[in-house]
């Protein structure tokens, strides 16, 4: 279980090759996590996150086959895991692709894989581990949502509203788990430095995974609901809600 000190010891991850994914492991590595559980497609960036963690001191690590728009198959494979690993202190929700902004606003059938791995996948998931947190009373479900959600821009609405739907289910589910002993923390990066980005201009207020992880696990320590990556989008965004639509309009990516 969750340690005296908000620390997990065992961690399951959604999208386990996700570089912002691996750093957390990191984080959570360093304060003596023991068992890490990396779900996510089969591929060598997979293997080379499990070899990480091993690396980082994870004492049993393992990776799963995970496809986020395998709807009909998630509650299969949460029940089996929680059965075979005797639960989980924490479950961090962290698969999601960026998409092609340019090419998805006229593709129906790439704008819905957006959609459906971004969001709708994960939702359903998402109903299958807080059923097994509800049950088992304790765990902390936590959302790898992004300031994108907050309003969605003409020059990355897609993305953008897949990530407001997938950070609303989020909540919603959060109070919904209210006084079971489970509870949902979404996180709301700005612009993260890494693979998916390669090549784009960095926004005001850029961040990196690593500094995610260590907000992550701040957040565990305090309990949080909903954290910002930096802090300052907090106060950036709750201006940027109410700017005028002509004027939002015309916001950069």
């Amino acid at each position: 279980m969750i340690d005296a000190v908000g620390q997990p010891q065992s961690l399951l991850v959604l999208g386990g090759a996700s570089e912002i994914a691996q750093a957390v492991v990191d984080a959570v590595a360093a304060r003596r996590c023991r068992t890490v559980v990396l779900a996510g497609r089969e591929s060598p960036r997979l293997a080379e996150a499990a070899e990480r963690a091993r690396s980082a001191g994870v004492e049993q690590v393992e990776t799963v086959p995970f496809e986020a728009t395998d709807v009909e198959g998630h509650r299969a494979l949460v029940d089996s895991l929680f059965d075979r690993f005797g639960g989980f202190d924490v479950v961090l929700v962290a698969a999601g692709v960026l998409g092609d902004q340019e090419a998805d606003e006229h593709d129906p059938a790439a704008a819905a894989r957006v959609i459906t791995t971004n969001f709708t996948g994960l939702a359903a998931a998402m109903v299958a581990v807080a059923d097994r947190l509800r049950t088992q009373g304790y765990g902390r479900l936590v959302v790898l949502s992004s300031v994108a959600g907050d309003r969605a821009r003409r020059a990355n609405f897609v993305y953008g509203s897949s990530k407001a739907g997938l950070d609303a289910f989020s909540q919603g589910l959060g109070d919904a788990l209210a006084g079971t002993g489970a509870s949902v923390m979404v996180v709301r990066p700005g612009f993260v430095k890494g693979r998916m980005t390669e090549g784009m201009q960095p926004a005001p207020f850029a961040t990196t995974p690593e500094a995610v992880a260590e907000a992550v696990v701040r957040g565990l320590e305090r309990g949080n609901e909903v954290v910002y990556v930096p802090g300052v989008l907090r106060w950036v965004f709750a201006l940027l809600r109410h700017a005028p639509r002509a004027l939002w309009r015309r916001m950069p990516a």
